[in-house]
């Protein structure tokens, strides 16, 4: 990297650096000559200069074309620069008027990309408050949080001055700390001294100067390849970013699958609804039963107040266990009578509705359109270990979602199960005393038309009831499940990476290495057939 530094930038440079295995040879690849490895890096500079020139000429103009070049070597890290026109403030002979704007907009259109590490590079012997790369840095990252500050030229500051405050931080603070680089003289350059010897002469001026001694540990362009290392966090925290936003497309309806948790709701719990076995568990006989039993050996006088709350408490009471099994113990559903629960058809709906397990099929959607989401995130697509973090960490938080859920609607359940709806019974007595005789026998009370006012108004309550529930069952889903899902779904895989040392970082960001075994193999078979291709090409013209 530093053997490429010099270079006068009249073109983006996309360079890709690769660290390979301890004692492989470094080399360079062009993306404008694939077939061409530079194993010298005097020529990787020449190529790119030539290329430059094949461009913009031999003139001082500039191009936004990039020149894409990819190093392999054991003395880097993993990472992409992108080397761009220096700043200027005012066109020399041989270039347009328009240079100033133009190089403006080129670096512009780079640095502002929300997920772009911005190296703002100032000369040591300049003032820094001039400086237009760290304005443009404050302009389009004006929280710092992507920015980090490189002073170079350090030994060719006048005798006497030192940029101590610069780099420690009190001429201007930046929330990452200044690193300050020696460069190659051009001496240097000229001699082709290599990048091992340079940085060896870097680390020795830092160690021994009077001015930056104390700072040596923290300077050099050793320290800003570690420190630009650790941005690894910052690259993927930005690609979980970019595929939580396309998992919140398909919720929002910006891509399909997001209508599909609407369906649970619009369409299957309705269906599942008109299916309840109300009409089964009504019977004449243990109405009777029930309201008898409640009695006790004291007939009721007006309305069998007693009768009622029982028919009720007894059904919401036998309906909490199984309700509950029903949630966590699969899909089948035991029914166990008690003494007086014959009229467990009365809550049965809510039962049955808790069976079908509605949070369970928003939370197989959510998973699926998690999965989804992973393989259409475009920069996701070469990690395949990230995926698979990811992958985990948001099917565990649907995992918490979803128990969430279920025990807000258990809550919800036996919010019914705690108080009963007064006004409703109030109208009980007079309505279920239309056409009766006062003065008629007790007995009379147990007739059948009589019972089957007792069952249909206990019907029609708990039919009030899932009307209730049929409305904040989908509302306590999508705000325990989905919305959670919207707000926070990878909240503690971010906090659990902040933790995680280099090495991991670089772990999850490490390639299959089968993926990367068959781009080889694509490449080599794909140079045949160039080869092949130009050969024929060869003898057609002959």
């Amino acid at each position: 990297m530093e053997s490429l530094i010099g270079i006068v930038t009249r073109r983006p440079l996309v360079l890709q650096l690769h660290k390979t295995g301890e004692g492989k040879a470094e080399y360079g690849e062009f993306l404008h000559a694939p077939k061409k490895r530079f194993n010298d890096f005097a020529a990787i500079r020449k190529e790119i200069q030539d290329e430059t020139d094949r461009l913009t000429g031999k003139s001082k103009h500039i191009s936004n074309v990039p020149i894409h070049l990819s190093v392999y070597s054991p003395n880097v890290v993993n990472l992409t620069l992108i080397d761009l026109p220096g700043m200027t403030k005012v066109a020399v002979e041989g270039q347009p008027d328009s240079i100033v704007e133009d190089i403006d907009n080129m670096v512009r259109s780079y640095v502002e990309k929300p997920n772009c590490i911005i190296l703002a590079i100032s000369p040591a012997n300049q003032d820094i408050a001039t400086s237009d790369a760290i304005k443009l840095a404050r302009e389009v990252d004006p929280s710092g949080e992507r920015t980090f500050g490189v002073l170079t030229k350090l030994d060719l500051m006048d005798k006497g001055t030192n940029a101590a405050d610069v780099l420690e931080g009190r001429s201007y603070r930046l929330q990452h700390p200044w690193v300050g680089m020696v460069n190659r003289s051009q001496a240097d350059i000229n001699k082709n001294v290599d990048m091992i010897a340079a940085r060896r002469k870097e680390r020795e001026y830092f160690e021994t100067s009077p001015d930056y001694g104390h700072l040596a540990n923290k300077m050099g362009s050793e320290y800003l390849a570690k420190l630009l290392s650790k941005a690894q966090l910052y690259t993927i925290l930005e690609m979980c970013r970019a595929f939580d936003q396309v998992f919140k497309e398909h919720l929002d309806g910006g891509r399909p699958g997001g209508d599909r948790i609407y369906g649970v709701f619009d369409n299957q719990l309705p269906a599942a609804l008109k299916k309840l076995p109300f009409d089964r568990h009504l019977s004449l006989q243990n109405v009777r039963k029930v309201v008898s039993e409640a009695d006790g050996y004291q007939p009721h006088l007006i309305a069998p107040e007693q009768g009622y709350r029982r028919l009720i408490d007894g059904s919401l009471g036998f309906f909490k266990g199984p309700a509950e099994a029903s949630v966590d113990a699969g899909n089948s559903l035991k029914v166990v009578f008690s003494p007086f629960s014959t009229y467990f058809y009365i809550f049965i709906g809510l039962n049955v509705m808790k069976r079908m397990y509605f949070h369970d099929k928003v939370h197989l959607v959510l998973k699926e359109l998690v999965r989804k989401s992973i393989a259409e995130t475009q920069e996701l697509k070469r990690f395949p270990s990230l995926q698979t973090d990811i992958a985990a960490a948001a099917n565990e938080a649907l995992d918490r979602f979803r128990d969430d859920s279920r025990k807000t609607i258990l809550r919800l359940v036996e919010m019914e199960s705690s108080y009963l709806t007064v006004e409703f019974f109030r109208k009980l007595p007079l309505d279920s005393e239309k056409g009766s005789h006062p003065t008629a026998p007790t007995v009379d009370r147990y007739n059948e038309n009589h019972l089957r006012r007792i069952g249909s108004n206990v019907s029609s309550y708990v039919g009030m009831v899932c009307e209730t529930m049929k409305n904040s069952i989908p509302k306590a889903i999508v705000y325990c499940q989905v919305q959670e899902a919207k707000r926070s779904l990878l909240d503690h895989f971010y906090a659990l990476v902040g933790r995680r040392e280099k090495k991991q970082l670089g772990a999850m960001l490490d390639e299959d290495p089968s993926l990367m075994e068959k781009r080889e193999q694509l490449a080599k078979r794909l140079e045949l057939y160039k080869s092949a291709r130009d050969e024929i090409d060869s003898v057609s013209w002959r």
